[in-house]
């Protein structure tokens, strides 16, 4: 598929906040202009909004910010758990339960330091935020898996009770038998997606409950490291964005007890030689991309847009890019994808989009060496 890039084309840097507030950007249905929300970061890595205005940020470094007024607030919040900062990892996503107004129930996903102190892996909890503190804390999953980086930790709830958890595939290298890899494995947690209560629960109609020896929690395997996953409100159909290796980043559609392939078959090749990696691109048993980059865009964060600020934008799927430095705007009929333009081109490594509750689309900058970095929202601005 042909991208379409429109919009300012500037310089490796981030925008400063005068330039980005002052200069509409132009895109086939939407002109915009990025705004600066607040800055000086530290690798952040996810951000939801609460009712009344805050906003809560995750650091990768282990500390959860609030902004509010426009601030960033000097302190982070108390009782997030301790964080394996290394490899990928640290504190991972943030996200609110659909009734968070009346219960105060937040979510995390982190890397979890192991008993032996050298390994982590994939943990969730939820506690009661009130008093900007958290309170309460709880672990509802902690994922059977052992490696580098690639720990997963996106969430989303699909309004029925139910939550769903990527976990990655912890970058075991892709070699010899592929079959054997483990994220073809149902014994463990590596490459896959979880389905849960919003407690914590199995369901009793996950795909795997009655197999035995296979991990009760998996709802589909053969992933390599799922960044982004949202829920089509009105369908109900689970979209999720797969960080894959050089040229092999996917959209997939995600069902119960399917197969993805990871790394049997795939688009991508090998970062550092350039070699094939997979036994092809299509087999039978496994699940085919609804899209896929090639090259490459880094894939991280991804949301359905539902909100009132664009609406000829409503419907579509976003989905960040870091490598590539910019975001995404799929056209979906259905599930398929119809048509892509690149919005927001060379503003930094997007590791997070997310739709506010005011209806605007906010990006969450991050930077590898831990440089100070933005958030910054779109906007949207009259057509002359």
């Amino acid at each position: 598929m042909v991208r379409t890039v429109l919009g300012l084309i500037v310089g490796a840097g981030l925008l400063s906040a005068t330039v980005s507030a002052q200069t509409p950007l132009r895109s086939a249905l939407h002109d915009y202009r990025v705004v600066t929300v607040v800055d000086t970061l530290v690798q952040p890595w996810s951000i939801a909004f609460l009712p009344g205005g805050d906003a809560l940020i995750t650091e990768r470094p282990g500390r959860l910010r609030i902004v509010r007024n426009g601030k960033l607030l000097p302190q982070p919040v108390e009782g997030v758990p301790a964080v394996s900062y290394a490899n990928q990892g640290g504190l991972l996503e943030v996200a609110t339960h659909p009734d968070f107004a009346s219960n105060r129930m937040l979510y995390l996903t982190f890397s979890k330091p192991m008993a032996d102190g050298k390994e982590a892996t994939t943990a969730l909890v939820r506690g009661r935020f009130e008093n900007d503190r958290l309170t309460n804390v709880q672990q509802l999953f902690e994922s059977v898996s052992k490696g580098r980086g690639h720990f997963g930790g996106k969430i989303a709830f699909d309004g029925k009770g139910f939550l769903f958890l990527t976990l990655g595939d912890r970058q075991v290298a892709p070699e010899g038998n592929l079959e054997a890899h483990p994220a073809q494995d149902l014994t463990n947690h590596h490459g896959k997606i979880v389905r849960l209560h919003d407690d914590g629960r199995v369901p009793t109609d996950n795909p795997f409950v009655s197999r035995a020896g296979a991990r009760p929690e998996i709802w589909s395997y053969g992933h390599r490291n799922v960044q982004g996953i949202a829920i089509i409100p009105e369908t109900g159909d689970v979209l999720a964005t797969e960080h894959g290796p050089m040229g092999g980043d996917e959209l997939n559609r995600i069902l119960p007890g399917l197969n993805y392939g990871w790394p049997v078959v795939g688009f991508g090749v090998n970062y550092t030689t350039g070699l094939a990696i997979h036994k092809g691109t299509i087999r039978e048993g496994m699940e085919q991309p609804r899209h896929v980059w090639v090259p490459s865009i880094g894939i991280s964060g991804g949301m359905i847009y539902t909100g009132d600020r664009f609406p000829q934008w409503k419907g579509n799927y976003f989905v960040a890019g870091m490598s590539g430095q910019q975001l995404a705007r799929l056209t979906l009929k259905g599930t398929n994808v119809v048509s892509e333009e690149t919005l927001v081109p060379q503003m930094g490594r997007i590791r997070d989009v997310r739709q506010g509750l005011d209806g605007y689309i906010y990006l969450v900058i991050e930077d590898r060496d831990g440089k100070p970095t933005p958030v910054y929202r779109l906007e949207p601005v009259e057509r002359k």
